[in-house]
Parts: C-alpha cells; structure tokens; sequence
C-alpha cells in the first residue's frame, strides 16, 4: 500500500493506493461522511462491476447510498448532465459539508467533481477512480470540467477531493485498450520529468500492462506522487509547472477534436500520439536530439499505443489541426504554449511556437512514417 499525501494550504489529501480499497470504503471515508445516506455517483460499467463492493462497505459502516448512474463515455461530460446531476444533489439535501463519492474514469470524476464544485458554491467529494488513466492523472489535483461545443474541458473549476482511493483491483475488469490508454498517461510521467522511471518503464512497462501487482503498484504510487509534487507547487497552474503536465495534450486535442471525441481515440492514446509529436518537434527545433525523439516514439509503439499520425486515416491537412489547437484553454494573450523536451526526463514550456510552423509539421507527419 502506498499513501501520498497532496500538500495544499489548508486543504491537503491523501491518494491511497493499493487493491482491495473499495472493500475497505466506508472505514477510510469514515471522517469525511456526515449522513448515514451517502450520494454516489457512477457511470453504469463501473456500478455493474464494482456496486456490490461499495454498497457492501459503506453498509458495514452504518450507510446507505443513494446512486446517480450516468452513461460510459466522454458524452457525460455534459451542461444536460451537469444539469441533471446539481439538481439530484439538491434533491438529495445535499449541504456544504457534505461528501459525494465519485465511482468510475475520468468523465464520472469530472463531471462530479464540478457538480459540486457549484453546489452550495463548493461541497465536498471523494475519488474512487476504476480505470488506470483516472488513478494516476484525473483523480489527482482538482482540475475539474466538462465538454462543450467549443471544445473539451474549457467550462470547468479547481476543486480538490477529500480523499481518493484507488483500488488497483478494480483494473482486474478494465479492458486493455483501456488499460493502455492510462498507461500513456503513465508514462508521460517519466518522459516529462524522470528519466529513471522512463527506464524502468522500459523494461516493466509489459509487467505493468499484464496487472502484476507489484509492477502495478509502483507504477500508479510514483505517477501520482509525481503529479502531487507538480500540483503542490503549482495547484492553479499559474507559474508554469503543473503545465507540464500537458505534455502531449495540446496535439492530442487536436487530434481529439478532428475525430469527434469518440471511441475512435480515447484520450489516453490522443496523449500518447500526442507526446510522440512533442518528441519529434522538439528535435524539428533542435532542442532533443533525434535518437530521444525515436526512443519516445518506440516506447509508445511497444505499449500497444499510436505512434503515427498517418494511422488514423484523418481526412484533413496540418493547418485544420492547428486551428483546433486555437481554442485550447492555455491560450494566452494571443499565444499558444506547448510543452516541448530538452531531453528525456526534462521538458518545458515553449512560448515562442508559431502556428503556421505547427502546420506544417503536422502536414509532413500526415504524410510521412
């Protein structure tokens, strides 16, 4: 088991890692939960798999839940369902010192997680995350949002869980594209920011893939103790570091975006072509070398994950990615920073990127590999 505790003022948490969690859900949720009702909130797959346990937990603790189920998917992430979800909570009586148990990936984490940032301006909410992408990345933080027309997550707030537990079991169920598609997110981690991870990736990444415990474990416990450090220093990404987080998101977006956010791409394999893309524009600019780039782009291939633009058969040029780019939400007085690398291991924020040159790297990527 590990526990990494997220150091903010005034509001820190813990992320306890481990299997076997949600059997233990009522006892370690015990100081945060007022009622003897507790409001949950799930996406149908992950109540179908994992209900029974909750239920079961919180039970032996003296609860019962009332559930809001919503439908798997990134179509959650929604004003109808942000909509239906405040009013159920307000139905259900839900005060300021509350807790809401969020159970399920990333949509059902940010969708609640913004509910109640919003209701009785700001209540309370716990993390129970079930796919391997939401366990190192979405759960952690407080980012918080839904989707609308102009793009993906741009209405939103920060808002920290209480608490939240991921239960390495619950991946048991997890379908392996799924589980792929968490792994890019894990490791980002190490091409971002460490290099001995990156390398240990190498090696353990099939391990980690295939569910072993301890692979699992140490996979999940140093992403998130990762992301922690970044979100401590920088909880509101205002001084630069917790962008680094974005590694790989603004061209996964993009590439998101032209597919219509849909199972076409799921998010974790955006950021993956994502990061493989920051690589070999890093290197198109001199500042990584090309045998990092082509090591990036082998350890995403080698995870089962996209590392050619080309194979998503997209029916458009380089200037209509880039245009999506623009309605990025780290657009800054005109400008778009992206998070480049060095090397492997050290990345950072270039604010000196011109479009039209993002375009036309993007046309020689759609023609070329």
């Amino acid at each position: 088991m590990a526990v990494i505790p997220v150091a903010l003022a005034g509001r820190s948490y813990d992320v306890i890692v481990a299997p076997g969690l949600l059997d233990q859900a009522g006892e370690r949720s015990a100081a945060l939960l007022r009622k003897k009702t507790v409001p949950v909130v799930a996406d149908e797959n992950a109540w179908a798999a994992h209900g029974d346990r909750l239920t079961s937990s919180l039970s032996r603790a003296g609860h019962e839940i009332a559930l809001f189920t919503i439908a798997s998917g990134e179509g959650s992430k929604s004003w109808d369902s942000l909509r239906a979800l405040t009013d159920w909570l307000l139905s259900e009586g839900v005060e300021r010192g509350d807790h809401v148990i969020a159970l399920g990936g990333g949509v059902v984490g940010d969708l609640t997680g913004f509910a109640c940032s919003i209701v009785k301006r700001g209540c309370g909410f716990i993390q129970v995350p079930t796919t391997l992408l939401s366990q190192v990345d979405s759960s952690v933080g407080g980012k918080t949002a839904i989707n609308t027309g102009a793009g993906k997550n741009l209405i939103g707030a920060f808002h920290q869980p209480g608490l939240v537990l991921a239960d390495l079991s619950t991946l048991d169920t997890l379908p392996d594209r799924e589980m792929r598609a968490g792994y890019a997110e894990v490791i980002k981690y190490g091409i971002l920011g460490d290099f001995e991870f990156f390398e240990w990736l190498e090696n353990s990444g099939p391990a980690v893939l295939a569910r072993d415990s301890g692979a699992l474990e140490q996979a999940v416990a140093t992403s998130v103790a990762a992301k922690a450090r970044i979100v401590a220093e920088d909880e509101r990404e205002t001084t630069g570091t917790r962008a680094l987080l974005n590694l790989g998101h603004t061209f996964g977006h993009a590439l998101e975006a032209e597919t219509g956010f849909s199972d076409r791409l799921l998010h974790g394999e955006g950021v993956a072509l994502g990061m493989v893309l920051a690589a070999r524009y890093s290197a198109r600019r001199g500042h990584v070398t090309e045998a990092d780039a082509q090591r990036v782009s082998e350890a995403i291939a080698a995870a089962g994950l996209p590392s050619e633009i080309s194979a998503l058969g997209l029916d458009c040029d380089g200037k209509r990615l880039a245009d999506h780019m623009l309605h990025d939400k780290k657009m800054d007085a005109g400008t778009l920073p992206f998070i480049l690398l060095n090397r492997i291991g050290d990345a950072f924020m270039a604010r000196d990127v011109e479009m039209s040159d993002i375009a036309a790297f993007l046309d020689e990527e759609l023609q070329a590999h």
